[in-house]
């Protein structure tokens, strides 16, 4: 087995904006790769969080947030590469993992056991996880995915990555990616760590909307809101995944940054931080309201994104004005 860290997934402690506390335990499948990826090789995954602040509704969809790769290279030493896979998948994966290299990579959640009970053997999606260890020879992957660290092996491992030949000709490779590392959890002291963060936020205090996103948001739901009724409970998923579970989980995730600044500088983030909560906590609840309102066809009352578009409001200014400051 090739491996960079030495894990075991029964014993595995994942982070905790994992834990069983947050109102969103996931976010998306690479951001949740991240934060595990980053908090098992000892690093903080906090402290890279200034990019949930700046996102925005994309006139159908909210922002697919993400780690910048810049802010991955100034706090964790993280170079990202695109990789070419001209070769058998499995065999590029073993030799990134043995050069001490993770591979994030897209897989068929079809074949990923810890998605048992939602795609396992029912459905494929492509989701990203991040390769710790690897054997081919024995058929065998541990990886990080969705709120902790896996393992896969025998016969998903053979479909994951098709080791018996593509399912077709025209068959496209994934989009693959590995992680050149140049810092270790002690190259950047505490206050170094703190001072670097702030200055990604003040770099995504530029980025933030001009205008308010929950008004062009309450515009779009307000026009889709018949059609997704009639489109039923499959389509709702896909809708909500898109628009109230991606700016719900991205706001739990800046109220927990500001709150990590808040202890951490003599800045007072908390109020801003509060406003983020109240929105996260909103959309979990809104989500609940448009699933019953879907499947038994009843109104659905809007006021709670109105509060959303006023907390957002405050939140933005609150920080917008310490970072001038």
């Amino acid at each position: 087995m090739k491996h960079i860290l030495s894990l075991d997934p029964t014993t595995y402690q994942r982070h905790a904006l994992h834990g069983e506390d947050r109102v969103w335990s996931e976010t998306n499948c690479y951001v949740d790769v991240l934060i595990e990826q980053i908090h098992a090789l000892g690093f903080d995954p906090v402290a890279g969080l200034a990019f949930t602040l700046a996102i925005d509704f994309e006139v159908d969809q909210w922002t697919f947030f993400k780690y910048p790769h810049a802010d991955l290279w100034q706090l964790y030493g993280f170079d990202i590469q695109e990789m070419n896979p001209w070769h058998r998948l499995a065999d590029h994966v073993e030799r990134q993992v043995s050069a001490g290299r993770p591979v994030l990579v897209e897989l068929d959640s079809c074949y990923l056991p810890d998605t048992q009970g939602t795609t396992y053997h029912c459905e494929h999606v492509k989701s990203t996880v991040s390769v710790n260890a690897i054997s081919v020879a024995d058929r065998t992957l541990g990886y990080f995915h969705g709120q902790s660290y896996y393992q896969v092996d025998g016969d998903d491992f053979d479909r994951l990555f098709q080791t018996d030949g593509l399912v077709h000709e025209r068959m496209l490779p994934p989009y693959v990616e590995y992680i050149k590392r140049h810092h270790t959890p002690t190259t950047l002291d505490a206050q170094t760590l703190t001072q670097r963060s702030l200055a990604s936020l003040r770099h995504q205090c530029a980025l933030i909307p001009k205008h308010n996103p929950f008004t062009l948001f309450i515009e779009a739901f307000s026009r889709e809101l018949p059609e997704l009724k009639a489109a039923g409970m499959s389509h709702f998923h896909l809708y909500s995944f898109a628009t109230l579970r991606q700016f719900g989980a991205c706001y739990a995730l800046a109220e927990t940054y500001l709150n990590w600044l808040d202890q951490r500088t003599n800045l007072p983030f908390a109020d801003a931080a509060a406003a983020f909560g109240r929105i996260s906590l909103a959309a979990k609840t809104l989500q609940f309201q448009l699933a019953r309102a879907i499947a038994r066809d009843k109104p659905l009352d809007l006021t709670a994104l109105e509060q959303m578009a006023g907390d957002w409001q405050q939140a933005v200014d609150q920080v917008r004005t310490l970072m001038r400051e």
